[in-house]
């Protein structure tokens, strides 16, 4: 009787286990090389979910495609910096660079292949471990072993060495990132096991600082500063065979005492198996907000990964009082929230940020918040904020956008009335043409450089503003709306294509369509082909401009079959996946497959839908196909994946797509909004009908406020092709 008791309540306990989603650990499909090679830029380190630091190798190459700091094509390695970038089209940071070695080097970058001129070393590839939190590599002319993880603020190091009394970590103030340039270095030792000091420099981000706090695990036997100006430290010690030691890091953007405050607080009491073991965990809570079921192999891969790739960024900036340095190079006080940096919100806007206000709105308010003191710091929203400057990289102003989206979604947490005057002043701001704008009602092509690009960005953001003018009842928003249709002046009906015009209103006379040069050029990293289709809050005009939705579908059956030519004079990489004139590897052509839902012939979409995530991802080192943006490309997938995606800025709405796995479960305010797909096969791929909450779907799009309830959308598939709404 006992028995069958216990067997009974054993029965019990397992159903009741299955009444809830079991969590799943998806570290292991992660890939962080994936993006390493190409033009994918990725980070190729350690580093905790939104940190501030970022550990990893830092190689001899300073070209393009090194902008990361690290690119598979070649195994060179200068040190471990403690800053990186992830997937941007330029380079920076690469803050605090140690290099263990041993016998005498020359201090130096140095030259590929010549050890004489540079402590670098050869990586050994093959031997060389990468994960969420962990990195590793043997250093073959030292025949050393280093390892790396990372807390939000701190990086911790293990260098095996062999046995050697010319053992040596160098502390590498010098180099920095592809645009960086050392301004006030500064180091000295506080003890036989500390070091402390700042690296202040300008670059792509101007006016950086960064202090910093290093220690041993060992006492060293002598601290030498190398070079003219001592910028060079070399840390001795006398090592025996597989000895280990120990480095402890933790940064500030603040003051001495940050950094200090920061290493107490992350990395003082804690070793290193310690941290990777904790970081890991903070990985796979991360990775396990979105829950995939019925993928490939391949398609976990890629998934999981590119969520990885999200959440490098934005990047904590504060220290753990919450005391940061603001965009006016002050250091301010606990604002009563995080603050963050990286904002690649020209990229990330589009999709990267919106998915965030789903998986993370208790992190986006923290973001928003940033962007408003931002604002009250500088005068205008964040471009391109990075490590406390705003470079003010691409075009438009992006964070007017980003802080409308999550305004009009109602996070939690962000002042809307606050918010509506950075959203509207910047709206109104003077810089990158906006003068034009207010003079002309549009930016002339004689008067401001890429002038179509900036107003169709600018455009955008308008529409956005709307969003929120409208929420909170602005007499502002009548004019945001007309504004919102600027783009109307670059529309040539003559040629079908946005066109530059000047400020008399004549016509760029040497018209191209395929012309993507980047001197003297309307477009920022394109052609007319695909701004012309920049207009995610206005398809219902384009449909008019192009004389009916036959006609627009027509013209945008087009874009995919026209010649992949890219002409003019030095056109960008960054123009890089192509099927047509529709350019994947870059952002203003994401939304573009979802106009054939929004005019009628979904199944459009979703050849499109299965044709780019078979070809322009992979798990390859170059399995992206442009740069990663700091998520962007990721955040695509991922959002195609689940089968709907944020068109319309700031709208609230996301549109039916084409789900690509049998099923999905989102982490969201509300519990669990679960995507299902049911039927599914090879040639049974396109969509019959839709379902939310049982009910159908009779529209093509979803809203906010339905996906963060929580609930089922459930899409039945066949053969068919059918608009199904």
């Amino acid at each position: 009787m006992k028995a069958r008791l216990f067997v009974l309540m054993a029965v019990v306990a397992i159903f009741a286990g299955c009444s809830a989603t079991p969590k799943m650990d998806y570290v292991a499909s992660v890939n962080p090389k994936i993006g390493s090679g190409g033009h994918g830029h990725v980070f190729v380190g350690a580093n905790a979910p939104f940190g501030m630091t970022q550990v990893g190798p830092t190689s001899i190459t300073q070209e393009w495609d090194w902008c990361s700091g690290y690119h598979d094509s070649e195994n060179s390695v200068i040190g471990f910096s403690h800053t990186h970038l992830s997937g941007t089209g330029c380079g920076d940071l690469f803050d605090v660079t140690l290099m263990p070695v041993t016998g005498e080097v020359e201090y130096g970058r140095g030259r590929l292949g010549d050890y004489t001129t540079g402590f670098w070393s050869e990586a050994d590839r093959s031997q060389e471990v990468v994960e969420p939190g962990y990195y590793s590599v043997p250093l073959t002319r030292y025949n050393i072993v280093a390892e790396m993880t990372a807390t939000e603020r701190g990086g911790l190091h293990r260098y095996t060495f062999p046995a050697s009394d010319e053992a040596a970590i160098i502390l590498d103030l010098v180099h920095g990132g592809c645009f960086d340039r050392p301004e006030d270095l500064f180091a000295e030792t506080v003890s036989d096991t500390r070091i402390v000091g700042r690296r202040h420099s300008w670059g792509w981000s101007n006016n950086q600082k960064v202090y910093f706090v290093i220690e041993f695990s060992k006492p060293f036997e002598s601290v030498e500063a190398i070079g003219e100006y001592g910028f060079y430290y070399r840390i001795n010690f006398k090592t025996t065979e597989g000895e280990q030691i120990g480095v402890k890091v933790a940064l500030s953007s603040t003051s001495p005492e940050g950094a200090e405050l920061n290493f107490n607080e992350e990395v003082a009491s804690k070793e290193f198996d310690q941290v990777r073991e904790e970081t890991r965990a903070k990985w796979a809570k991360e990775l396990n907000k979105i829950r995939i079921y019925g993928a490939s192999d391949e398609q976990m891969e890629i998934f999981y990964t590119g969520m990885y790739h999200m959440y490098v960024a934005p990047s904590l900036f504060s220290d753990v009082d919450g005391t940061y340095r603001g965009a006016d190079n002050v250091v301010h006080p606990n604002p009563g929230h995080d603050t963050y940096t990286t904002f690649s919100l020209w990229d990330t806007y589009r999709t990267k940020l919106p998915l965030m206000t789903i998986t993370h709105p208790e992190r986006m308010d923290d973001v928003i918040n940033t962007m408003l003191n931002i604002y009250d710091e500088q005068g205008f929203l964040p471009i391109w904020h990075l490590w406390g400057w705003d470079n003010g990289c691409m075009v438009g102003s992006p964070g007017i956008i980003a802080v409308s989206d999550a305004v009009a979604k109602g996070i939690k947490g962000i002042d809307a009335e606050r918010a509506w005057e950075a959203i509207y002043n910047s709206c109104m701001h003077d810089i990158r043409g906006g003068r034009y704008r207010k003079q002309y009602g549009y930016m002339p092509n004689d008067l401001q450089g890429e002038s179509i690009a900036h107003d169709m960005e600018f455009a955008i953001a308008d529409a956005a503003a709307v969003e929120v003018a409208r929420k909170l009842g602005k007499s502002e928003e009548a004019y945001l709306e007309q504004r919102s249709h600027s783009w109307l002046n670059y529309f040539d009906p003559t040629t079908g294509f946005v066109r530059g015009k000047s400020s008399t209103g004549e016509w760029r006379e040497d018209f191209n369509p395929f012309n993507a040069s980047r001197i003297a050029n309307e477009y920022c990293e394109g052609n007319a082909w695909q701004y012309t289709w920049l207009v995610p809050q206005d398809l219902d005009l384009l449909v008019e401009c192009f004389g009916g939705v036959e006609q627009t579908i027509e013209r945008l059956d087009g874009l995919f079959t026209a010649d992949t030519k890219m002409e003019g004079e030095d056109v960008t990489p960054d123009i890089s996946g192509l099927i047509g004139q529709y350019v994947h590897g870059n952002e203003p052509s994401h939304h573009i497959v979802y106009f054939y839902t929004m005019l009628g012939e979904p199944w459009k979409a979703a050849d499109l839908i299965y044709e780019i995530c078979d070809t322009m991802y992979s798990t390859e080192v170059d399995g992206l196909s442009g740069n990663e943006d700091v998520g962007q490309m990721s955040a695509w997938y991922i959002m195609t994946t689940l089968g709907f995606y944020p068109v319309e800025p700031a709208a609230g709405k996301y549109v039916i797509g084409v789900p690509m796995v049998d099923r999905a479960e989102i982490d969201v305010k509300g519990g669990e909004f679960i995507v299902e797909r049911k039927g599914y096969s090879e040639e049974a791929r396109y969509i019959q009908s839709v379902e939310l909450n049982g009910k159908a779907l009779n529209r093509n799009y979803i809203t906010h406020d339905e996906v963060v309830a929580g609930g089922l959308l459930s899409f039945k598939m066949g053969t068919e092709r059918v608009c199904w709404y």
